[in-house]
């Protein structure tokens, strides 16, 4: 599957507000949009109108970098969450955040959403006590998702946990930090996911 190595800070310039996609740097001054909360570019100190389009693409690229998701990937999350009863913005929430990555970033076992995937392709990642080195894994309510033996004493991993501890943890998570493992209680209801998502836009630039 093909990924992004471009700047990751050059990212979250682009979309105007902080993305978390590099860790505890992210809270602290060093972080891009402290310094420079522009687009990057000559002319990202312009100020431009943004057409309704430009809202919707924007909005996409959003939720598309903050889950690490090539185009053609997100765009399959969205035909399946077309596809489910209910809403359809609030099912893509929902499959992105059953994201086997994603749900080990949620639990603190990485520092970011890139290092959490990289965690489970290393096979640093059991489900129910069996590994599993898939990122795009969709983690079912009930099933226990911990570090695996073998990198448990991993620094990073215990580094991660520490700030995800201060931060505290996801409602509908239950995680025991001191074993490193955590249950998937539910998927998530739109009201426990950031404000900050606006699914409803992406919805109205497929729906064309």
């Amino acid at each position: 599957m093909a990924r992004y190595i471009g700047s990751k800070c050059r990212q979250c310039r682009r979309e105007g507000e902080k993305l978390f996609l590099k860790g505890d740097k992210c809270y602290t001054s060093k972080c891009a949009m402290e310094n420079r909360p522009f687009p990057p570019g000559q002319h990202g100190q312009r100020r431009t109108r943004m057409s309704d389009y430009a809202m919707q693409l924007r909005e996409k690229q959003k939720l598309r970098r903050v889950y690490g998701l090539m185009e053609k990937q997100f765009r399959l999350y969205y035909k399946e969450a077309d596809s489910q009863k209910g809403s359809t913005g609030e099912n893509l929430l929902q499959l992105l955040e059953c994201r086997l990555d994603n749900v080990v970033y949620r639990m603190g076992f990485a520092a970011s959403r890139s290092e959490a995937r990289q965690l489970v392709r290393h096979n640093g990642i059991t489900i129910n006590g069996r590994k599993m080195n898939i990122p795009s894994y969709q983690v079912k309510p009930g099933e226990t998702v911990a570090v695996a033996d073998g990198a448990k004493e991993q620094l990073r991993i215990q580094a991660a946990m520490d700030s995800q501890d201060s931060r505290g943890f996801a409602e509908w998570l239950d995680v025991d930090a001191k074993k490193k493992e955590g249950i998937f209680k539910s998927r998530p209801e739109r009201s426990e996911l950031p404000a900050s998502y606006k699914e409803h836009l992406v919805v109205e630039l497929y729906s064309k």
